[in-house]
Protein backbone atom coordinates (compact mmCIF):
# COMPACT_ATOMS: atom_id res chain seq x y z
CA UNK A 1 0.00 0.00 0.00
CA UNK A 2 1.11 3.51 -0.76
CA UNK A 3 -0.34 6.39 -0.42
CA UNK A 4 0.08 10.25 -1.83
CA UNK A 5 0.36 13.10 1.07
CA UNK A 6 -2.67 15.30 1.14
CA UNK A 7 -2.79 18.55 2.59
CA UNK A 8 -5.98 18.68 3.48
CA UNK A 9 -7.29 18.83 7.55
CA UNK A 10 -10.85 17.06 6.42
CA UNK A 11 -11.40 14.40 9.47
CA UNK A 12 -13.26 12.27 7.32
CA UNK A 13 -10.57 11.79 5.09
CA UNK A 14 -8.36 10.94 7.96
CA UNK A 15 -10.76 8.42 9.16
CA UNK A 16 -10.80 6.64 5.59
CA UNK A 17 -6.92 6.49 5.63
CA UNK A 18 -7.47 5.00 8.61
CA UNK A 19 -9.90 2.53 7.54
CA UNK A 20 -7.35 1.89 4.42
CA UNK A 21 -4.76 0.82 7.09
CA UNK A 22 -6.87 -1.33 8.82
CA UNK A 23 -7.34 -3.55 6.08
CA UNK A 24 -4.01 -3.84 5.69
CA UNK A 25 -3.35 -5.00 8.82
CA UNK A 26 -6.82 -7.40 8.75
CA UNK A 27 -8.46 -4.98 10.88
CA UNK A 28 -11.75 -6.01 11.07
CA UNK A 29 -12.83 -4.67 14.66
CA UNK A 30 -11.22 -1.11 13.71
CA UNK A 31 -13.04 -1.39 10.52
CA UNK A 32 -16.48 -1.96 11.85
CA UNK A 33 -16.15 0.65 14.41
CA UNK A 34 -16.03 3.04 11.89
CA UNK A 35 -19.21 2.11 10.78
CA UNK A 36 -22.65 2.77 11.56
CA UNK A 37 -24.55 -0.16 12.70
CA UNK A 38 -26.91 0.07 9.58
CA UNK A 39 -24.05 0.62 6.86
CA UNK A 40 -24.74 0.68 2.97
CA UNK A 41 -22.08 -1.37 1.28
CA UNK A 42 -21.57 -2.14 -2.23
CA UNK A 43 -18.97 -3.09 -5.00
CA UNK A 44 -21.18 -1.11 -8.05
CA UNK A 45 -21.22 -4.08 -9.83
CA UNK A 46 -24.71 -4.94 -12.25
CA UNK A 47 -23.80 -8.85 -11.53
CA UNK A 48 -22.34 -11.09 -8.93
CA UNK A 49 -20.02 -12.84 -10.29
CA UNK A 50 -16.77 -11.70 -8.34
CA UNK A 51 -16.82 -12.80 -4.93
CA UNK A 52 -16.76 -9.40 -3.08
CA UNK A 53 -19.63 -8.44 -5.51
CA UNK A 54 -23.11 -7.70 -3.65
CA UNK A 55 -24.47 -5.55 -0.86
CA UNK A 56 -23.95 -5.59 2.28
CA UNK A 57 -26.37 -3.91 4.64
CA UNK A 58 -25.17 -3.66 7.93
CA UNK A 59 -21.89 -3.30 9.51
CA UNK A 60 -22.27 -7.24 10.78
CA UNK A 61 -22.04 -8.43 7.10
CA UNK A 62 -19.02 -5.92 5.78
CA UNK A 63 -16.82 -8.30 7.16
CA UNK A 64 -17.69 -10.57 4.64
CA UNK A 65 -16.85 -8.35 2.00
CA UNK A 66 -13.29 -8.48 3.15
CA UNK A 67 -13.35 -11.79 3.84
CA UNK A 68 -14.13 -12.43 0.16
CA UNK A 69 -11.16 -10.14 -1.25
CA UNK A 70 -8.30 -12.07 1.52
CA UNK A 71 -9.58 -16.14 0.54
CA UNK A 72 -9.36 -14.54 -3.71
CA UNK A 73 -7.13 -12.38 -4.68
CA UNK A 74 -3.51 -11.24 -3.73
CA UNK A 75 -3.22 -7.37 -3.45
CA UNK A 76 0.07 -6.21 -6.08
CA UNK A 77 -1.14 -2.12 -5.44
CA UNK A 78 -3.34 -0.12 -3.90
CA UNK A 79 -2.01 3.62 -4.20
CA UNK A 80 -4.19 6.08 -3.00
CA UNK A 81 -3.85 8.56 -5.25
CA UNK A 82 -6.64 11.73 -4.79
CA UNK A 83 -9.14 12.36 -2.13
CA UNK A 84 -12.04 14.71 -2.12
CA UNK A 85 -15.02 15.90 0.37
CA UNK A 86 -17.57 17.79 1.28
CA UNK A 87 -20.01 18.47 4.45
CA UNK A 88 -20.75 14.42 4.10
CA UNK A 89 -18.93 12.87 1.64
CA UNK A 90 -15.51 11.62 0.60
CA UNK A 91 -14.11 10.32 -2.85
CA UNK A 92 -10.96 8.69 -3.34
CA UNK A 93 -9.43 7.71 -6.61
CA UNK A 94 -7.12 4.21 -5.75
CA UNK A 95 -4.36 2.50 -7.88
CA UNK A 96 -5.61 -1.24 -7.61
CA UNK A 97 -3.79 -4.23 -8.82
CA UNK A 98 -4.47 -7.91 -7.91
CA UNK A 99 -3.70 -10.97 -8.64
CA UNK A 100 -6.54 -13.75 -8.25
CA UNK A 101 -5.68 -17.09 -6.17
CA UNK A 102 -7.79 -19.17 -8.11
CA UNK A 103 -6.55 -18.50 -12.27
CA UNK A 104 -3.30 -17.16 -11.60
CA UNK A 105 -4.65 -13.94 -13.78
CA UNK A 106 -3.68 -10.00 -12.58
CA UNK A 107 -5.28 -7.22 -13.23
CA UNK A 108 -5.04 -3.68 -12.85
CA UNK A 109 -6.74 -0.57 -12.42
CA UNK A 110 -8.24 2.65 -11.06
CA UNK A 111 -11.19 2.45 -8.76
CA UNK A 112 -13.16 5.06 -7.02
CA UNK A 113 -14.55 4.67 -3.36
CA UNK A 114 -17.56 6.67 -2.39
CA UNK A 115 -17.83 7.04 1.24
CA UNK A 116 -21.03 9.36 3.30
CA UNK A 117 -20.90 9.76 6.51
CA UNK A 118 -23.54 11.16 9.57
CA UNK A 119 -22.61 12.01 13.09
CA UNK A 120 -19.55 10.79 12.51
CA UNK A 121 -19.56 7.30 10.87
CA UNK A 122 -19.38 5.46 7.32
CA UNK A 123 -23.13 5.04 6.61
CA UNK A 124 -22.42 4.51 2.86
CA UNK A 125 -19.81 2.81 0.71
CA UNK A 126 -19.54 2.85 -3.05
CA UNK A 127 -16.95 1.06 -4.77
CA UNK A 128 -16.20 1.60 -9.12
CA UNK A 129 -14.28 -0.74 -10.54
CA UNK A 130 -13.41 -2.00 -14.23
CA UNK A 131 -16.16 -5.16 -13.84
CA UNK A 132 -14.77 -6.35 -16.88
CA UNK A 133 -11.39 -6.55 -16.21
CA UNK A 134 -12.55 -8.31 -12.64
CA UNK A 135 -14.60 -10.92 -14.16
CA UNK A 136 -11.76 -11.62 -16.99
CA UNK A 137 -9.52 -12.15 -14.07
CA UNK A 138 -11.66 -14.36 -12.13
CA UNK A 139 -12.53 -16.93 -15.56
Amino acid sequence: MSEHTNSTSDPKIGTIKSLYAAVFRNDIDAIVAMLADDVDWAAEAASTSVPWYGPYRSSQEVPRFFKELGANIDITDFTQVAYASNETDVMAIIRFAYTVKATGKSTAMYMQHWWRFADGKIVFFRGSEDTEQSVAAFS
